[in-house]
């Protein structure tokens, strides 16, 4: 039998019912190699007591033949989620010692199927980042190297976490969320697969918000397959979600043909920005090239508003988050400041909200405080919000003349070394170029690996979908896939 930690969600899944290979076999030996890859900060709550409990279950199930596709898979759990019992911090010292009594829609799911959860998964502060810097738990590394160099470099954010442990083989799969691409970056970044789904498509119940209309929930896998297997677990209508879609939820899976003959393919004109790296630029037209010879039609396409795109986001995502992180004030639960003699209310507000927040957050909150207060509001705000209308639009004129995905690049270059996010954070949101415009659109979009520049680092694709065709979508990616034959591994140091 292959390498145990190799192994994909499919090819697991066919051995756990074949009764080859058990989920406690599984569990252990990614319980191991977490605990020699401190190195890559990626873990930062471990839980194997409560692993090999859901792991000895998962046999259970799988011996009386009620197994799941997800039975006895061992994954990594952003620290975004919420998990009974188990620290859930959001990466911020704010939420210290807070232990949810409750557990997020998406794990409930995942765990119901037979899920085993080895632990939480580091992130960048509220999710709020591109390069997992803003961590109260200190970076995550990413375990790839550029060739000849041993400086570390990120493994993106605010996924950053749950990208390193899919890349090191720390875990079969993990979740992560995506505001404004943070999936899809560190996915890209680190040779994993990625998907945002549509908007409404995964519970957003039990996730720490941070903007609450740009937040979606997906998986961050091995490959294309996986993907599609993992997000069939997660998906699904959730009473406690106003915003979750009452919609059946397809077999993604079965929608994996590879044959993409007669779709449409668009290149957006306006994604071949100043400063492109010639590299990206270069993959980008070879994954042109592999659908066309896939049978797709490929065509030019304008998304006239994407140059405002950018700036639109980065006005309504801190108005969300400051609007979401109103309520940490150290009342009811998480970090409160020590007060002195004579403080206050509006001390120990102060006090906990300065003492508990990061810088990026800090940020971010006064910016959306900025642009939500009077005379401000309509200036700022609504603003954004019309030229989010707009964005929308280009991508619905795009579809509605013919076109069924459209591919980009995933990121302006790959990944960079750390501490260049915190040493100008303007220059590091964007990172986000690519992605952001598939948020403001409630649209689905998947990285997929497709190469490997000059350092020898990995470089993603991006497709972007019609919404609630995620299953169109990942064929279309299945097919990038298998013409891209990306099987590069990061080569082991830590």
């Amino acid at each position: 039998m292959t390498d145990i930690s190799k192994l994909t969600i499919a090819t697991a899944r066919d051995l756990l019912r074949k009764g080859e290979l058990t989920s406690r076999e599984l569990t252990d030996s990614y319980i191991s190699a977490i605990e020699g890859a401190d190195a890559l900060n990626a873990y930062v709550h471990k839980t194997p007591d409560i692993a090999r409990a859901q792991a000895d279950a998962a046999d259970a199930r799988l011996k009386a033949g009620d197994a799941p596709d997800m039975c006895g898979i061992p994954l990594g759990i952003k620290d975004l989620f919420a998990t009974k019992g188990v620290a859930s911090q959001a990466a911020s010292g704010i939420l210290a010692g807070f232990k949810p009594e409750y557990e997020s829609t998406v794990t409930s799911k995942l765990f119901g199927d037979g899920a085993v959860m080895l632990g939480k998964l580091n992130m960048d502060e509220f999710a709020m980042g591109s390069a997992n810097e803003s961590s109260v738990y200190g970076p995550a590394v990413n375990p790839w190297r550029a060739a000849g160099s041993d400086a570390a470099l990120t493994p993106g954010g605010s996924s950053g976490g749950s990208a390193a442990a899919v890349a090191a083989d720390l875990c079969l799969a993990a979740t992560g969320t995506d505001t404004g691409g943070s999936i899809r970056q560190p996915a890209a970044f680190t040779g994993v697969t990625g998907i945002k789904p549509t908007y409404g498509r995964v519970s957003r119940w039990g996730i720490i918000a941070y903007a609450s209309s740009l937040d979606q929930a997906g998986p961050m896998t091995k490959d294309v397959r996986d993907a599609a297997i993992m997000l069939t677990a997660m998906s699904g209508t959730d009473p406690k979600d106003s915003t979750s879609a009452d919609l059946a939820v397809p077999d993604f899976e079965a929608a994996l043909t590879g044959d993409i003959r007669g779709k449409t393919i668009g290149i957006p004109r306006e994604y071949r920005i100043d400063g492109l790296s010639p590299e990206i630029a270069k993959l980008w037209d070879d994954g042109i090239a592999m659908l066309k010879d896939a049978g797709a039609k490929i065509v030019d396409i304008s998304l006239p508003h994407t140059k405002y795109a950018l700036p639109a986001y980065y006005v309504i995502a801190p108005a969300e988050a400051s609007s979401n992180l109103a309520r940490y004030d150290g009342v009811r639960f998480g970090h409160r400041a020590q007060l002195s003699a004579g403080d206050g209310i509006n001390e120990m507000y102060e006090k906990t909200r300065a003492e508990g927040f990061g810088p990026e957050v800090q940020r971010r909150i006064m910016i959306g405080t900025y642009v939500l207060s009077a005379g401000f509001y309509d200036a700022y705000y609504n603003r954004a919000r019309r030229v989010r209308t707009l964005v929308k639009q280009d991508f619905e004129q795009a579809f509605a003349a013919g076109v069924d995905a459209i591919l980009t690049p995933a990121t302006p270059s790959s990944a960079f070394a750390l501490g260049m996010e915190s040493a100008d954070p303007v220059q590091a949101y964007l990172n986000d170029v690519f992605t952001i415009t598939v948020n403001l659109a409630g649209l689905p979009g998947i990285s997929v690996p497709a190469g490997q520049d000059s350092k020898g680092l990995p470089l993603g694709l991006q497709l972007i979908g019609k919404p609630w065709e995620e299953g169109d979508l990942l064929n279309i990616a299945y097919s990038l896939e298998r013409a891209a034959g990306f099987v590069a591994k990061p080569a082991r140091w830590w």
